[in-house]
């Protein structure tokens, strides 16, 4: 078995659809920017209730990914 090394990088997703969506928008920047994304933890959930717009749901991530040899 190989050994990896591992680094995490925190990101904030938001949506005003879901907090299912605002993990999927989070993922998926992080992804076009760090390579090798291997898991994600979801730290904190929030929301934001704007008075014109609705609600605004807030997701804080770590994203781990590997580093390259």
């Amino acid at each position: 078995m190989s050994e990896r090394v591992y680094s995490l990088s925190e990101v904030v997703g938001t949506s005003g659809e879901s907090i299912e969506k605002a993990i999927e928008v989070a993922v998926d920047r992080a992804q076009k920017t760090l390579r090798h994304v291997r898991w994600f933890e979801v730290v904190t959930t929030r929301g934001y209730a704007h008075p014109e717009r609705g609600i605004e749901y807030q997701v804080t991530l770590k994203v781990g990914f590997q580093l390259e040899d």
